[in-house]
């Protein structure tokens, strides 16, 4: 992609087993040739049920998990070939986002060390942070910024907790933040909100998202593109009104069919290594011989667009084409 900030390279991760109590011993495959762009102030987000690999690649994408196979490139770097003195400076042009606004953030520390500890981390001053931090929480419509910096966390809504969260992966200025399910705690009346600052910020700042959620309604609302996520493999991918318009892959239609009622079943470990066929196969409904022997490929049905399915394959290109025209 042209002027990506981002960009993963056939990314493979496999969890092996290692003997002990487990109600399973095969290895799992977290991910499996997982490859994706992300541009320099683009929202993407990453769909998926639980276990389908989306924290993973996430960590991946930050380096603080190690591919078995593929690159990761990060502003022309490949992170993985950095020293660990060079990945941790790396590291502090990006920020993860947690899911929990209750659990992220410290109980003992007041709004103002909370925000600041990224600045503390990079070695600025406490004197130096304040204005920062300031700056930050005024940002995400925590106002005034000199009400909020003394409280602790359990004195703020979650709301505005997760507000504070995002003051903190604003506050050093990163390239990219990683998003982990950032409303699924929040009551619905909050989640525009916190949505919404999100695009705001992007625009202001040109700052890269990666929106992690099981929720298409959220990636609809927030992102320009939709990667969906199923098993570890993208199986569907393209801009956020194209996959929401003409879903292409019986997965997708399932998600937006049920929007946030959802709910599929989830192996409770990932997909086992090596499996044969389609991992969607046993529910699929337009399920032909073909799933079950072969796993569909990642293809570029036309521009912009991919899926993983037999049945939208090249040669469908035209009727593709036509159907999201209409």
């Amino acid at each position: 992609m042209v002027n990506s900030l981002i960009e993963l390279r056939r990314i493979s991760k496999v969890f092996r087993h290692r003997g002990g109590l487990r109600a399973s011993t095969a290895d799992v495959a977290a991910l499996s040739d997982v490859s994706l762009t992300i541009a320099h102030g683009e929202i993407v987000s990453l769909v998926g049920q639980s276990g389908a690999g989306k924290t993973t690649l996430g960590r991946i994408l930050l380096g603080l998990e190690r591919p078995d196979s593929g690159e990761v490139w990060f502003d022309g770097q490949d992170l993985f070939t950095l020293t660990n003195r060079q990945l941790r400076k790396t590291r502090q042009r990006m920020h993860l986002m947690f899911q929990d606004p209750y659990a992220s953030l410290h109980p003992g520390m007041r709004v103002a060390a909370v925000v600041g500890e990224p600045l503390a981390i990079a070695g600025l001053s406490a004197k130096g942070q304040t204005p920062r931090v300031q700056e930050a929480l005024e940002e995400v419509d925590l106002s005034p910024a000199t009400s909020f910096m003394p409280r602790y966390p359990h004195e703020l809504s979650g709301g505005q907790r997760q507000r504070v969260a995002l003051a903190r992966a604003l506050v050093g200025r990163p390239l990219f933040i990683v998003a982990d399910e950032p409303t699924s705690m929040l009551d619905v009346s909050l989640r525009a909100g916190v949505l919404n600052l999100l695009q705001r910020i992007r625009e202001r700042h040109d700052v890269a998202v990666l929106v992690i959620t099981h929720d298409l309604a959220v990636a609809q609302h927030v992102s320009d593109r939709i990667a969906v996520l199923f098993q570890g493999r993208i199986v569907e991918s393209g801009a956020t009104g194209d996959v929401v318009a003409a879903p292409l892959h019986p997965y997708t239609r399932a998600l937006l069919d049920a929007a946030e009622h959802f709910t599929p079943p989830a192996p409770a470990r990932g997909a086992v290594a090596n499996g044969e066929g389609c991992p969607y196969r046993d529910r699929c409904p337009h399920e032909v011989v073909q799933c079950r022997i072969e796993r569909p490929d990642l293809n570029e049905i036309i521009a912009g667009r991919h899926v993983a399915c037999h049945r939208v394959g090249k040669s469908r290109r035209d009727s593709v084409q036509h159907s999201l025209k209409l």
